[in-house]
């Protein structure tokens, strides 16, 4: 099914004429807008191909013909075209069943919205001749293959450690090499050359698709106002409200802030991502696919916007910190298929990759990542060229960067027990990077605890809404920046409200079941640095009060090690769980 990218659509539809005549109309303002923007480019560009021209004339064998793959500059993407281009999408199902999400309280009009959408064509799909899969999608997705036993010259990204990268290349930590000291633990200085034999077979091709910080809620996020984007776009999504459960109605620009601010996930991202699914920001959605599943997850528990951007987030975040934790080095596709991806890719690419792996099989989801008219199209025409923001915030980590010195987070003298280690740092986004700890109770389940949750470190309080309280350690105010402390389930009686400034040991509120899903009352803390959620057991692993944590193999285990002291998650709270602060 062909969609159209409605660049230009400020009006609800009403019906097909005057969508058209609308869209004609703002196209053309568009084009005189652009025409000014595109002239000069246009000149440089072709002084540009003419120097090209002239000096590969004149000394041919000044170019390398060598075939090396080369990072992905948006700049070479074409320029949007003068009107609406239409171009494959993601492939849909049919909905069975859905609810409303527009309007509140008015479910005839949104009956009424829904009669006017275009139904999907339910006639049988015209029988094609097989064909091989590499021949139907493009050159830039096709796999690679390495010359067996070849080794590599990789150099080294901002975030790598050598256990991942060992994990990535499928091989050794003892056959990774350099001329410059690795580093058995924390970050490998980024550009360090590294020498690394080739052990893998077909991979997905290398080129980086997107920077990390235009996937993670980094510094790059700070200032970007998505209320006035959204109302400047004037697209459907500027019209949506919602009601998301505990929050009362919502409009459409403050679902975005909020699930961008929680999941810690772009909100440009999240934005260019509804644009290219379903057309909400410029336009709006065509079908009811579209309008009940903005972002194409497909999912009875998914219904609306809210649910919509908490699944993309949390599929997006499993494959960025998957590739940070070497826990994800294969695709697969819903028909079964797999991929091994590319060890040279970064965080941010394999973020986008994992999401639209999920969304088609391989030619669908080749055809969103590297072709003519996809994502990375939809991305720079909304947001110009993200490499070159990105020179400004990047790298998210240097090898310097050292946890601040925490505590544990209770009152000395009150016994803790560590139900969970390493985990999930919020909902779905699959980072092993939150630790779980219960007050002491004669009950459990849900109960009121009057245990106080203490600041692990000093900083501002720049959020205390629905169980959350979050610290901002370097008192800017951005939760985008620096290190961030958050505490989950802090219960809203004498909850420490913001524009607190805390230092360690000062009160943060009393643990509950609020915010999230929990079965008991419990605390969950966490670690952000420059947008990204910190692994818990990696190379700047979450210690307090000289407890280190360690994450186990099995589901929700781990320890805290201290020396020859050592603490393991219990989810019944067994002694060997016992844990304190000392004096």
């Amino acid at each position: 099914m062909e969609r159209q990218l409605k660049l230009t659509m400020a009006v609800p539809i009403s019906t097909k004429s005057e969508a058209i005549k609308r869209r004609e109309v703002r196209l053309e303002r568009l084009h005189r807008r652009r025409q000014k923007r595109l002239a000069f480019s246009a000149a440089l560009m072709i002084a540009a191909v003419a120097a090209f021209l002239f000096f590969s004339t004149k000394s041919p064998q000044a170019f390398s013909a060598s075939g090396e793959f080369k990072l992905a500059n948006p700049a070479d993407l074409p320029p949007a075209p003068e009107g609406p281009a239409p171009f494959e999408g993601v492939k849909l199902g049919v909905v069975s069943s859905g609810t409303e999400t527009g309007e509140p309280g008015e479910p005839a009009a949104m009956a009424a919205q829904l009669q006017e959408l275009p139904q999907e064509s339910t006639a049988e799909p015209e029988v094609q001749e097989p064909r091989q899969v590499l021949q139907a999608v493009p050159t830039q997705a096709q796999v690679i293959s390495y010359p067996e036993g070849a080794p590599m010259l990789y150099y080294a990204q901002s975030g790598d450690s050598l256990g991942v990268l060992a994990v990535r290349f499928g091989v050794e930590v003892q056959d990774i090499s350099s001329s410059d000291p690795l580093p058995s633990d924390g970050f490998i200085p980024e550009g360090q050359l590294l020498l690394i034999p080739n052990r893998l077979d077909e991979t997905t091709s290398p080129l980086k698709l997107i920077p990390d910080s235009e996937v993670v809620n980094s510094p790059s996020a700070v200032g970007f106002d998505v209320d006035e984007f959204v109302r400047q776009a004037g697209g459907y999504l500027a019209r949506y409200e919602e009601a998301v459960y505990g929050f009362g109605t919502m409009r459409g620009a403050d679902i975005i802030e909020k699930v961008a601010l929680e999941f810690s996930i772009h909100p440009r991202l999240l934005l260019a991502l509804l644009e290219y699914e379903s057309g909400w920001v410029y336009g709006g959605p065509q079908t009811n696919q579209q309008k009940t599943y903005p972002l194409g997850v497909s999912n009875s528990d998914t219904i609306g916007l809210y649910k919509q951007l908490e699944a993309a987030a949390g599929i997006i975040a499993s494959g960025y910190y998957g590739w940070r934790e070497g826990t994800v080095v294969v695709l697969e596709f819903p028909d079964g298929n797999e991929v091994r991806l590319s060890a040279e890719l970064n965080c941010g690419t394999v973020g986008l990759m994992h999401f639209f792996s999920k969304q088609g099989n391989f030619p669908e989801w080749a055809e969103a990542l590297y072709g003519e008219k996809g994502f990375a199209w939809t991305y720079q025409n909304m947001f110009g060229d993200p490499w070159l923001r990105a020179v400004d915030f990047e790298p998210l980590f240097t090898p310097d960067v050292l946890q601040p010195e925490l505590q544990l987070p209770f009152e000395k003298g009150v016994t803790w027990s560590m139900t969970v280690g390493p985990h999930a740092a919020w909902g779905a986004a699959a980072v092993r990077a939150a630790l779980d700890f219960a007050p002491p109770s004669a009950e459990t389940g849900c109960q009121t605890n009057w245990a106080w949750v203490n600041a692990a470190g000093p900083g501002l309080v720049v959020r205390s809404e629905d169980g959350a309280v979050v610290v901002d350690m370097d008192g800017d105010g951005n939760e985008q920046t620096g290190w961030n402390i958050i505490y989950l389930h802090i219960a809203t009686n004498k909850r420490v409200p913001v524009g607190t400034w805390v230092e360690a040991g000062d009160h943060i509120g009393h643990p509950s079941c609020e915010g999230g899903i929990s079965t008991g009352t419990h605390l969950h803390i966490v670690r952000k640095y420059n947008g990204e959620w910190v692994p818990a057991d990696g190379p700047l692993g979450f210690v307090m009060s000289g407890w280190r944590a360690k994450a186990g193999s099995a589901s929700l285990s781990g320890w805290l090690v201290r020396n020859d002291q050592v603490v393991k998650a219990s989810v019944v709270g067994a002694t060997s769980s016992h844990i304190s602060l000392d004096d």
